[in-house]
């Protein structure tokens, strides 16, 4: 059992070494939104959280349901997020910095999932289907930053799908 351990790491590290992307499934993105407070930012990410815990939301296919609010502070949200078919369960976080009248955000989504390596983006479009569902992606002067260095296979994510 042991050996297989060794290989299954050795075998991931050689994948990290040719791609690039993160050695575990996640992604980090940074969003500037200098005409959204931190606290209105906040407010929205948690209401379009709690508007999509349940599974209803995943009836018509997509992943735009199973979020769950596990921790809010006036810099910081944590939160789950669970896929609807196999149950896997990805941690999101995003960190609030004031900007001015705006907010700078960085989010964070990694799974739980320990042998997890590629994803598909799914761990982009947990951040990311939150951003949209909450609207902010619309507000004035918005840009997000993110690449496949820092969020596993971002350039071929679906988050119609995802």
């Amino acid at each position: 059992m042991e050996i297989c351990a060794v290989l299954f790491t050795c075998l991931v590290a050689g994948l990290a070494l040719t791609q690039a992307y993160p050695l575990h499934a996640s992604c980090k993105v940074q969003w500037s939104l200098p005409s959204v407070s931190c606290q209105s930012f906040s407010s929205k990410i948690i209401a379009q959280a709690k508007l999509w815990e349940k599974e209803d939301n995943c009836a018509g296919g997509g992943e735009r349901c199973l979020y769950k609010i596990t921790d809010q502070s006036a810099q910081e949200i944590k939160g789950t997020h669970m896929t609807p078919v196999k149950h896997y369960v990805d941690d999101i976080s995003f960190k609030l910095t004031p900007a001015g009248a705006g907010c700078n955000v960085e989010g964070f989504s990694t799974s739980e999932t320990w042998y997890a390596y590629l994803d598909y983006g799914t761990n982009y479009c947990n951040l990311e289907n939150l951003i949209t569902g909450a609207g902010l992606n619309t507000s004035q002067g918005y840009t997000e930053t993110t690449n496949d260095n820092v969020c596993t296979q971002f350039s071929s994510h679906d988050c119609d799908k995802y």
